[in-house]
């Protein structure tokens, strides 16, 4: 339901990369990830090599995946 959510799995499938979505709202196991990860309960939460993103950052997104236009 989260729209910026929504805007992440539309943009990496037009962009046609693969991707793993996990739902912290329905998944504890998801959620306790998080956490871990980022000490942050705001979503989406992409990780990219390691490098995680919070929040529907295309620009961040475009430059760590080396995306042009």
């Amino acid at each position: 339901m989260c729209p910026y959510c929504v805007m992440a799995k539309e943009y990496f499938k037009d962009e046609g990369f693969e991707f793993e979505a996990l739902d912290v709202s329905s998944d504890p196991k998801a959620m306790e990830e998080l956490r871990s990860k980022t000490n942050a309960l705001s979503v989406p939460v992409i990780d990219i090599d390691g490098e995680m993103i919070i929040g529907f950052d295309r620009k961040r997104i475009d430059k760590l995946l080396e995306i042009k236009g």
